[in-house]
């Protein structure tokens, strides 16, 4: 089984926030940059990429993404400012 990330995106910093998960964070960031992607995040503006967590099992990624959903919005904070306190779009990371 292929790996996976747990992603978030936003639209600027403390705006609204995405939890995604996908197989292929490059071009999954590019996507969401390039409003590709239909939804929530292209009728929000989300297109700063501002969490990123690797995982070696998409279906490990996968559980993770749906409990961060669960999350209050205060703890998934905690957790990006744990790693990304000013939160720079990781984009550039990435390419």
């Amino acid at each position: 089984m292929a790996g996976g990330w747990v992603y978030i995106v936003t639209n600027k910093p403390n705006g609204t926030l995405y939890v995604g998960v996908t197989s292929d964070i490059a071009r999954r960031a590019w996507e969401h940059r390039e409003g590709l992607v239909d939804g929530f995040t292209k009728k929000y503006g989300l297109k700063r990429l501002i969490y990123i967590e690797p995982h070696d099992d998409i279906r490990d990624a996968i559980q993770r993404e749906k409990a961060i959903k669960h999350w209050t919005r205060s703890r998934k904070l905690e957790m990006i400012h744990a790693v990304n306190l000013e939160w720079q779009d990781l984009y550039e990371t990435l390419v």
